[in-house]
């Protein structure tokens, strides 16, 4: 019989329950290129319909961190995980984006020489074998949720306009309702308002804060233009040399002597 005095051994919680009421959990991810660590054991945990603003000077990992999440680069060490207990290590880039996980670039992709809408109808989340895209015909319920995401990116007056004729950020509205039309749970936006102009970079801001006030989906906002980052009002972390430096409001990390020193000092 046991003695009901006897201490109990408390066994080390693994990654899924660390991860536990997480959309996204990286945990001790490390990736070397030659030698050089891009990512030196980053970790960052991310909360169901969180927005989330990511800076850093050059070459702080931002990037590989986003290839990491994505599947483009597998790190050499570390836990990354998706809604809990998906370990994104062991699936390649097309797998983890059908889980829910979009990608828009620095650098706008669109089919420029279609039209809003059909940059929209090709980005729609259904069956792609090549018979189901032969006899594809647009639903009422499909034709309503373009409509639907052309007006909450801003371009339900250019539909029928050629994409590659809208202007610079016209056309990142247009790549984050391709996002949208996937039906994407977690979103990351690299530099959204790289060579804006004020009144776009504007209406970006509202744009993101309106995908994130409705909390079914979570965003990470990879930014330098502070301004912006202010305009999100979302918690910020700072990285640098592939780590973590801090974490908390533009406020807080701003006021960070070390932030200061390595990044905003600069």
């Amino acid at each position: 019989m046991l003695d009901d005095a006897m201490p109990t051994i408390d066994m080390p919680a693994g990654p899924g329950v660390l991860a536990a009421g997480s959309i996204l959990y990286l945990d001790g991810v490390t990736v070397s290129f030659d030698g050089f660590r891009a990512l030196n054991s980053l970790s960052l945990v991310l909360a169901p319909g969180e927005l989330r603003t990511i800076v850093g000077p050059n070459g702080a990992g931002k990037t590989t961190m986003m290839d990491v999440i994505t599947g483009k680069t597998r790190p050499d060490k570390g836990d990354v995980l998706f809604d809990q207990n998906i370990d994104l290590t062991r699936l390649d880039e097309s797998a983890i984006a059908t889980l829910g996980i979009g990608r828009k670039f620095q650098k706008p992709t669109v089919f420029e020489h279609l039209s809003v809408f059909e940059n929209l109808e090709l980005a729609l989340k259904t069956n792609r074998s090549t018979l189901a895209t032969l006899f594809f015909r647009l639903s009422g319920q499909q034709a309503e949720q373009i409509a639907a995401t052309l007006q909450r990116v801003g371009l339900a007056d250019k539909a029928r306009q050629q994409a590659g004729s809208l202007s610079h950020g016209q056309k990142q509205w247009l790549e984050i309702g391709m996002l949208l039309m996937q039906d994407q749970r977690l979103l990351l936006l690299d530099e959204p308002v790289a060579g804006m102009t004020d009144a776009e970079t504007e209406a970006t801001a509202e744009l993101i804060l309106d995908l994130a006030r409705d909390k079914t989906r979570s965003l990470v906002v990879v930014e330098h233009d502070m301004e912006f980052v202010r305009a999100l009002g979302a918690k910020v972390t700072v990285l640098h040399e592939g780590s973590v430096l801090a974490e908390g409001s533009l406020d807080a990390v701003q006021a960070n002597p070390k932030v200061v020193e390595v990044y905003l000092g600069r």
